[in-house]
């Protein structure tokens, strides 16, 4: 069984809290039990070095829809055929992840999620995906949604 990330759309608001979140497990700029508050003073401090959220608030346009958009781990995962390096892979717990020593910037792996869900890293040459923060024992996006508008489950 692999653990994913399912967003609840009829409660998401739209906060962005979870790209914040998600930035924040992220950075070098870790303080124990940080306030949102704090949080986002930090995120525009260190605006230049800050990595991209692996998450995305995704928006309909001319409506109040919002909806949280992350990798989905997939089965059949075609980032990871279309990576040239090998540097996009699945670990034995089922989640895929990029080598961020090993991935050379060349964007097929962006092409080839069908989600949308993998982008390019702001200050690297490396692509970024949501790892779902395991090392902390729940997904920081999932941890700190005001509204539980993101649920992990396995499946």
């Amino acid at each position: 069984m692999a653990k994913k990330i399912f967003p609840k759309e009829d409660v998401c608001v739209g906060c962005h809290l979870c790209e914040v979140y998600c930035v924040y497990a992220h950075s070098k700029y870790k303080k124990p039990n940080i306030k949102a508050h704090e949080l986002v003073k930090l995120y525009i401090k260190h605006k230049d070095s800050k990595p991209t959220p692996r998450i995305l608030i995704e928006e309909k346009s001319g409506t109040w829809t919002t909806f949280a958009l992350q990798c989905r781990h997939c089965d059949d995962a075609p980032c990871t055929k279309a990576c040239i390096t090998g540097a996009m892979k699945r670990l034995e717990d089922g989640r895929i992840i990029c080598d961020e020593e090993k991935c050379v910037g060349c964007w097929s792996c962006i092409m080839a999620c069908p989600h949308g869900a993998v982008r390019r890293g702001e200050n690297k040459k490396a692509a970024s995906k949501c790892d779902l923060c395991l090392e902390l024992g729940e997904p920081a996006c999932v941890k700190n949604c005001p509204n539980e508008a993101l649920e992990i489950k396995e499946v």
